[in-house]
């Protein structure tokens, strides 16, 4: 991959995802102790940023899609909010028992462990990437990594 100054701008912002999400589990862990769920906390979460996502959107200076376009989406394409409860939900209930250093690394190794896989067989519409020796060495120490940080 070329360094360009394109990549250079994109790194900070990829980077700021795990500094959000770090900052969400942590916000939204201390959110539990207020109610009586991991996804009491999560629906709280998911309402509020429904809420901005809807005032993002509305004043989104692009053509919305009619309810038509919305049933034509294929069935499996409805799953990724679902994935999403998934995600937050359980980091509400697991970041106070694993700690935050050892729930971002396994989280980090589960992204990289299935992105592996689905670019290997280019599934969900993307391209295939064949996994080589230097990517599987990545996510082998990668999860030697995270071994490390469960040690307490």
């Amino acid at each position: 991959m070329k360094i360009s100054s394109h990549l250079l701008y994109l790194l900070p912002l990829a980077m700021g995802i795990g500094i959000a999400m770090t900052i969400q589990t942590a916000i939204n862990s201390q959110l539990r102790e207020y109610l009586y769920s991991p996804l009491q906390a999560a629906l709280l979460s998911f309402l509020i940023g429904t809420i901005v996502l809807a005032v993002l959107v509305f004043f989104q200076p692009v053509e919305k899609p009619s309810l038509e376009t919305l049933l034509q989406i294929p069935w499996f394409l409805w799953l990724g909010g679902c994935l999403g409860v998934y995600a937050i939900s359980i980091s509400i209930y697991t970041a106070p028992k694993l700690g935050f250093l050892s729930l971002s690394g396994l989280i980090i190794f589960g992204q990289i462990a299935i992105s592996m896989f689905i670019d290997q067989y280019g599934l969900l519409g993307n391209e295939k990437t064949p996994i080589h020796w230097q990517r599987l060495l990545g996510g082998v120490v990668i999860f030697i990594g995270v071994l490390l940080t469960l040690q307490r």
